[in-house]
């Protein structure tokens, strides 16, 4: 950039003015582009005072810098390589497009420094792959880990299902030891059954034996009970009233 250059872009920045709409501040809904004012009352159109300058002759930048970026080139908006064909490296700038990706837009750079433009929107792309790799080990460990939940979670559900097909296999199991012991315990009445049967007829000759033996006894205790019966009209007769005993007399 020449010497001439610089000083018409200093003019530029010196004598440039900001137009603003007039009430811009006042509503939101309104924003600060520039708008002519037509009001017949519009103090603005008026040229009051402290109301804003409306853009005439003698606010324009030189015509050999208008439009013009600060770095002494002229703005060109790049979007692909082809676009750098035409353009000139020693008058021209290049800013890229916001649209290009990353992959595209790290091509585009490196195609224009090695072509000497200057990028006036340059980006440091980070390289993905060297950043996916030590990425992927730690999915892959976050994978494990759930995995590794699972697979712990599953076993533990299995055993809760274990437990219960096991209670439930006892509750059956219980069921058929009761019928076994029931049917088991006649088996083990049919021994008693024959110890008693044995036992009986011995009970029986004992009790036929003793039988046989106290019939005396028997014949022992009737005349008791005979002497005692006179015992009792004795007693009677002893208690026979005076009346009875004077008509005996």
């Amino acid at each position: 950039m020449t010497t001439e250059t610089k000083r018409l872009i200093r003019v530029r920045t010196a004598k440039g003015a900001v137009f603003k709409r007039d009430g811009f501040g006042k509503k939101k809904q309104l924003s600060d582009s520039w708008r002519k004012p037509r009001g017949q009352h519009n103090k603005q159109r008026e040229q009051k005072k402290a109301k804003g300058n409306l853009p005439k002759p003698g606010f324009g930048s030189p015509v050999a810098v208008r439009g013009m970026h600060p770095s002494g080139f002229f703005e060109v908006l790049v979007f692909t390589e082809k676009d750098l064909e035409n353009l000139d490296a020693k008058t021209q700038a290049i800013r890229i497009s916001a649209g290009v990706g990353a992959r595209k837009r790290k091509g585009l750079q490196e195609k224009a420094a090695a072509s000497g433009f200057k990028i006036l929107n340059t980006r440091v792309i980070k390289e993905r792959v060297a950043e996916e790799k030590p990425a992927a080990p730690e999915k892959d460990t976050v994978k494990a880990k759930k995995d590794t939940k699972e697979t712990k979670k599953a076993p533990a559900k299995k055993s809760a299902s274990k437990a219960e097909g096991a209670r439930k296999k006892g509750a059956e199991e219980k069921k058929p030891v009761k019928a076994a012991a029931t049917k088991s315990k006649p088996a083990a009445k049919e021994p008693e059954k024959k110890e008693e049967k044995a036992a009986k007829p011995k009970a029986k000759e004992a009790a036929k034996a003793p039988s046989k033996k106290p019939a005396p006894a028997k014949t022992e205790k009737k005349p008791a009970a005979a002497e005692e019966k006179p015992k009792a009209a004795k007693a009677k007769a002893k208690k026979m009233s005076s009346s009875e005993v004077k008509k005996n007399e």
